[in-house]
């Protein structure tokens, strides 16, 4: 029987439909071939065209996966639409994977290594995450309903039955605020059950295909060593260290919960009697989850995937103890008033202020107290922690100095200006605690600055613009930009709760319901950030119609004779290979420079929630009036945010134009597996990479009589799909990939994920990835095509052969044709001559020179 070769395409972000994939094109009538399923179901699932016969030396199957992240126009889009607003926690947990100097084998990484230690930095800032979440939703049901809004002219705005609330009973001591406690404890408990479904999604298939009847074992093969962490087999398969993680997260969240009413409730009303017996051990239990999880995250049973694992005794302690925390809370909050002092309800707001705010009292800032501080100085630590994530990423341990400096003068400089200790001089006169935040947030900022951290071997680029993105700080920034949108999503929420409870006031203004003073600055903050990526997307046109001038008057060379359609044709050509040399050469400095611009945005926020003053205009017209003004319309833009971001990512599901934007950032998101956040959007590839991975290798391992067996497969990968043919590769064992040939055109691997993720796409690894694919005959299996129109697709110059795609064929019609050659830029590469002719060799490669690996019979 005669060798037959199989190409496998695997597309992109855009979700191409199989008929496209197989090349088929329609026919008057629709009586034409049609794709078939051969193998998977309606989600993911292999095609074939109908008119292939099995005979045939050259098939063409197409694995479409792109019903894992758009597509089926379902009641089920709209709910993985609502995964968007969980896109904080995934460039959270991408930054994970943008780590320098991961070591090939993870059995490798130490703890106190350069990226053992950014790992454990990196989870203590997604567990921090989580807590931001929960402390905004505890501000609404805790200080704004519970404990501000206390008539029911507050309470008719809500939705539902809050209006109980108002009866004296509820105003007494602090049992409103165990009612408003409910609130983050029910968005936690949507959240994990979102989190357990999500476990289905992640469907692991065996790597190594099982022989078949009359089939043998197959040969023994030695393991070889790992030259990247994508050969981890456990990379793909984490639903254990999921679970653990979640536990961790979830009981996190739910301590943090409990404490912001619970430390109100001790500061107001120091306990004494019952309640110090209820208090003490509630505190003790609730402190004891929060070390345990800042523990824990750095452990090495939460960094390694081992797949179905039970949760173990150490979950079961952390659910136990946050059980006994959050009962006691409750216990605490519904007791009646201790003996300490005044009644709690005269801390709070009067009531009938939503009616007549002219009352005593009520244009006067009365928020629980410690809580507008709480947040500031969370805040505040977070960025402290993103400085240190990137100062240890880009330079190692060394790194760690300047934001420790920072993170301990700022609390010791807090205490000296405002509790003046009697062991320390007097502060100077107008020192106050936000100077001290900015000078604290820039000493950690040198730890930015330090000479980056050299690999052992010295690892040259591949070529021009392929070198680490910024600096080495890729962790800190994806994680930042997480961080800034999740800022963003709180205080815009914050601000519209506000807003509907005090029946249209200006909460930024004078108001009788109160948000965080963070919120007034994040809304400020917003719309100059919105300012500022106007200023970046002006500077984008710029360089773009400077590169549109160099490529048209490289097109139109002097001497060469061009007709007024061959003009217009150069300006179309022209438009493509600018935004070509756009995106590869300028985007990374341009996300650098905004990145720049924000983190001064984010100092000088912080430092402004930690003053601890609430600006207000004095008159119309006077420049506070101003500010207001930027402040009130950056707010409202927050408070739409959400639901802007949600309606974008139902239209990444259900329209291709969006989805070949803006999905490509959820794409590259969501392709990585959830080790750092755990309530984070599910993974695609931990399906496709394994099914993909299954499916190469069945067919490979066939024996010789069954009519679906092959003898050589062409990996075909499609932008995003590239990434999934690599990281499928470098989990096959080397007797099924010396069959195998790869074929990557429109590649992002080194302009964009090589940039990004140094430690899994990087020139080393790269290199690495085409020594696999080297056939001990001499040729290294990758053809990488690329054309200058696309914007997504480059060189990659690892060892495998680069070609060039002519992109359009010609700028006028040719051989009778009437209609201009297409200008295909990131799409139609398997339509073109160049790949087609090499998609002739290889198949001749493949079909007579290395014999088929079988397994042994008998």
């Amino acid at each position: 029987m005669d060798e037959r070769v199989l190409e496998l395409r695997v597309h992109g972000v855009s979700n191409t439909p199989p008929d496209q994939l197989l090349g088929l094109r329609p026919e008057p009538g629709g009586n034409g071939p049609q794709p078939r399923l051969v193998a998977g179901d309606a989600v993911t699932g292999f095609y074939r065209s109908t008119a292939a016969d099995p005979d045939d030396a050259s098939t063409v199957e197409a694995y479409s996966w792109g019903q894992l992240t758009s597509g089926a126009r379902t009641v089920r889009d709209v709910e993985r639409a609502l995964w968007t607003l969980l896109l904080p926690f995934t460039l959270a947990n991408v930054a994970l994977y943008a780590r320098p100097g991961i070591p090939p084998d993870p059995d490798q990484e130490r703890w106190g290594s350069r990226s053992g230690i950014t790992a454990w930095l990196i989870r203590l800032f997604c567990l921090s995450l989580t807590c931001t979440l929960v402390v905004t939703a505890t501000g609404i049901g805790v200080d704004l309903v519970a404990w501000q809004c206390v008539d029911r002219d507050c309470l008719r705005h809500l939705p539902g039955p809050w209006e109980f609330l108002a009866h004296a009973w509820w105003r007494e001591g602090s049992r409103a605020l165990a009612v408003g406690l409910l609130l983050p404890l029910a968005m936690l408990a949507v959240l994990g059950v979102v989190a357990w479904r999500t476990y289905q999604y992640e469907a692991e298939l065996p790597a190594e295909p099982h022989p078949g009847p009359g089939d043998g074992e197959p040969e023994p093969e030695r393991r070889e060593p790992a030259t990247s962490p994508l050969q981890d087999p456990t990379f793909w398969g984490g639903e254990g260290q999921l679970r653990r993680a979640a536990v961790l997260h979830l009981c996190t969240g739910a301590v943090i919960a409990a404490a912001v009413p619970l430390g109100a409730a001790l500061a107001m009303d120091p306990p004494r009697g019952v309640r110090a017996a209820v208090a003490w051990p509630t505190v003790t239990a609730l402190a004891a989850v929060v070390v345990i999880a800042v523990v824990a995250v750095g452990h090495p049973w939460l960094s390694r995937r081992g797949g179905a694992t039970p949760l173990g005794r150490w979950s079961a302690a952390v659910g136990l103890l946050t059980g006994l925390g959050v009962a006691g809370t409750f216990t605490l909050l519904l007791l009646p008033d201790g003996p300490a002092g005044r009644p709690l309800a005269e801390y709070r707001p009067p009531a009938g202020c939503v009616r007549d705010p002219g009352i005593a009292g009520c244009l006067t800032d009365r928020s629980l107290p410690g809580y507008d501080p709480g947040v500031a100085w969370l805040a505040t630590y977070q960025v402290l922690l993103l400085i240190t994530i990137g100062a240890v990423a880009r330079s190692g341990r060394r790194g760690l100095l300047a934001p420790l400096t920072g993170a301990v003068l700022l609390p010791l400089g807090a205490v000296w200006v405002d509790a003046a200790p009697p062991f320390a001089p007097p502060a100077p006169t107008g020192l106050r605690t936000w100077m001290l935040a900015v000078l604290a947030i820039g000493i950690a900022a040198t730890g930015l600055l330090l000479p980056r951290t050299r690999p052992q071997t010295e690892e040259q680029p591949l070529g021009a613009h392929t070198d680490l993105a910024w600096g080495g700080r890729g962790a800190a920034l994806l994680a930042g930009f997480g961080w800034m949108m999740a800022i963003s999503y709180c205080a815009g929420l914050l601000y519209w709760v506000t807003d509907r409870l005090d029946n249209g006031g200006t909460p930024s203004r004078y108001s009788t319901i109160v948000p965080p003073l963070a919120v007034f600055w994040a809304g400020l903050a917003f719309a100059v950030a919105a300012l500022a990526v106007a200023v970046t997307g002006l500077r984008a046109g710029l360089l773009f119609h400077r590169l549109r001038r160099q490529e048209y008057a490289a097109l139109t060379t002097p001497g060469t004779v061009l007709s007024a359609h061959d003009l217009r044709r150069c300006r179309e050509v022209s438009k493509f290979q600018a935004l070509h040399r756009l995106v590869g050469e300028h985007a990374v400095r341009l996300i650098g420079c905004f990145a720049t611009v924000s983190a001064v945005l984010v100092t000088l926020c912080c430092a402004a929630a930690l003053s601890r003053n609430r600006p207000s205009p004095k008159s119309t017209g006077d420049w506070r009036d101003v500010v207001h003004t930027v402040a009130d319309i950056g707010g409202t833009m927050l408070g739409w945010l959400p639901a802007v971001v949600a309606a974008l990512g139902l239209l990444v599901y259900r329209n291709d134009t969006v989805r070949r934007s803006a999905g490509v950032i959820w794409d590259i998101g969501t392709f990585w597996p959830r080790a750092a956040h755990p309530l984070a959007p599910p993974s695609y590839a931990e399906r496709a990479v394994p099914e993909l991975q299954t499916r190469v290798a069945g067919l490979l391992s066939l024996a010789d009589e069954d009519p679906r067996r092959v003898d050589g497969v062409i990996l075909s990968g499609h932008s995003q799909g590239t990434v999934i043919c690599a990281a499928t590769l470098l989990q096959l064992p080397s007797r099924w990939r010396r069959r195998i040939w790869f074929f990557s055109y429109g590649c992002q691997l080194t302009r964009l994920y090589g940039r990004v993720f140094p430690a899994y796409f990087g020139p080393e690894r790269l290199r690495a990835l085409a020594t696999t694919l080297t056939w001990p005959s001499g040729p290294v299996a990758w053809t990488n095509f690329w054309r200058d129109t696309d914007p997504l697709g480059w060189p990659v110059s690892a060892g495998e052969r680069d070609v060039p795609v002519a992109d359009p064929e010609a700028l006028h019609p040719s051989g009778g044709e009437v209609v201009d050659p297409p200008i295909r830029n990131h799409s139609g590469y398997p339509e073109s001559p160049e790949f087609v002719r090499e998609r002739a060799l290889v198949a001749r490669l493949l079909r007579r020179t290395a014999p088929s690996p079988r397994q042994r019979v008998g």
